[in-house]
């Protein structure tokens, strides 16, 4: 059977040369006569199967058109609303002096931060000492945790005086050093076993005869020789428990990263052109950033609050399309002043060489590539600290990927409901929502090519914020304004 079988191919094979030596011979034949043919088998160049992908003009075009578009739009707010730029009102706000109040609520949070810290540190001591059980220092460091992500909630929730700036910066800080802490005695967690580990090692050793020792006197140069390497080398790094100081976990506090290791890479040097351009970049991007929210995001929410509020379709969904454009241009802003600017500014004044902030997540073609390329410090701690922790429980890959998505769920709510004081489960719903999400670029990659994944993703990064924006801001009049305010602006 497989000789026939080779036959039927070695036949198949033939045929098709055959056919293409007709063909040729056709088109030479054709081109002989004296009617000059100019015509072959071509497609068209916006067919699929033309393989052209020179779309150089195309690009050009449409970044011209979006221009223009933008000058319109630049132009239509400007006779609208004026000139809103105003660098004394944003002073205002960023030092809640606009709240009229003598106290100042959030800086003693920051403040007390400081608490937290020591108390870990403390029992991280009195952990690699054997002072307390490890039981006992688990439960402490539980405690210590939950205590520092919830006593910003309560604090703001019933202490007046928090400004809106004041708190989201409280909230950010604080869960930002959750989960610094959470890999700091994670990490102290594994050296201990380590230790312990090696500890009952060379117990065992000791027990071994001489007779079973290397007798031969080169064997045991070489195996000395490498020996004495190894600890040369060792006595340059930090060991456990020697990094168990004010500043070595205060490094780790400052640095861009979320994962605490005892030896991090380093540079040898600052490279000053390259500091004082991140320096610029920060200072300018802020303003930038700030001039969009006064000039453009502020008059397109206030005036979606009376269309999303009577549920006009409609005019809704264009004040949500008017949003969309500045929300998107901020978001790109603060993307690269975050994590281009800010981070590899920290990473060169402390000399920290791993600046792999952030993927090519702009191509990703669904959206887990996007979760994971966008915000690499995130994602490398969520990896490290719970998703592969849970697969060595014994858990699912799904149920642990579930899990990464609640807690990073959690966290988009308490950074967004706690500043504002109004707890709703929008930025929760919209993180978890992003699963079904995920399933759903994954079939367009599949059965559209993976340009369809990509506008996918585009599509919901443009849509998803500022639809989140108009319905907290609505939330938050209702909240705190009541129903009357609604009334005001309805009758403007």
């Amino acid at each position: 059977m497989s000789g026939e079988q080779e036959g039927i191919r070695y036949r198949r094979a033939q045929s098709v040369t055959r056919a293409e030596e007709i063909q040729a011979v056709k088109q030479k034949v054709r081109k002989s006569q004296p009617d000059k043919p100019i015509h072959k088998p071509r497609d068209s160049l916006l067919s699929w199967n033309s393989g052209f992908e020179n779309f150089t003009g195309f690009v050009n075009w449409a970044f011209l058109l979006l221009s223009i578009g933008g000058l319109r739009l630049l132009l239509e707010n400007f006779i609208k609303y004026g000139i809103r730029v105003d660098p004394v009102q944003w002073f205002y706000i960023l030092t809640g002096q606009d709240e009229q109040g003598t106290e100042h609520p959030s800086i003693v949070l920051i403040l007390y931060s400081v608490v937290p810290i020591i108390f870990c540190l403390l029992t991280e001591k009195a952990l690699a000492v054997e002072i307390i059980s490890r039981r006992m220092g688990m439960m402490m460091h539980v405690v210590n945790l939950l205590v520092l992500i919830f006593l910003p909630m309560v604090v703001i929730h019933y202490k007046d005086g928090f400004s809106l700036v004041g708190a989201s910066t409280v909230t950010t800080l604080y869960s930002v050093l959750f989960l610094k802490l959470w890999s700091y005695v994670q990490v102290n967690l594994w050296c201990r076993n380590a230790r312990q580990s090696s500890n009952n090692k060379s117990l065992r050793r000791q027990s071994l005869s001489y007779n079973n020792l290397p007798k031969d006197e080169d064997s045991n140069k070489n195996h000395k020789d490498s020996k004495d390497d190894l600890s040369n080398t060792e006595r340059l790094l930090v060991q456990y428990p020697d990094n168990l100081n004010l500043r070595d976990l205060f490094y780790f506090l400052c640095a861009p990263t979320l994962c605490y290791e005892l030896n991090f890479p380093r540079t040898e040097r600052i490279r000053k052109r390259f500091l004082l351009k991140r320096i610029f970049e920060v200072l300018a991007g802020i303003q930038l950033i700030l001039c969009i929210f006064q000039q453009y995001m502020i008059p397109s929410v206030k005036n979606s609050l009376i269309p999303f509020s009577n549920m006009d379709v409609a005019l809704a969904s264009e004040r949500l399309l008017k949003l969309a454009i500045p929300n998107h241009l901020a978001w790109l802003c603060m993307f690269y002043i975050l994590f281009n600017s800010w981070l590899n500014l920290l990473g060169e004044i402390l000399h920290f060489a791993d600046r792999n902030f952030y993927g090519d997540w702009w191509n990703a073609n669904n959206i887990d590539t996007f979760w994971r390329t966008w915000n690499l410090p995130v994602h490398r701690w969520a990896l490290r600290h719970l998703y592969f922790p849970l697969v060595e429980l014994g858990y699912g890959k799904q149920v642990a990927g579930i899990t990464v998505f609640f807690i990073s769920a959690f966290f988009h709510e308490y950074m967004v409901s706690v500043p504002l004081k109004t707890y709703k489960i929008w930025a929760f719903m919209g993180m978890m929502g992003q699963i079904p999400l995920s399933n759903i670029s994954k079939f367009m990659e599949r059965s559209y090519g993976a340009r369809m994944g990509n506008i996918v993703v585009w599509a919901s990064l443009i849509i998803g914020q500022p639809l989140c924006i108009m319905m907290y801001y609505h939330d938050y009049v209702i909240t705190h304004y009541g129903q009357s305010l609604l009334e005001d602006y309805g009758h403007v």
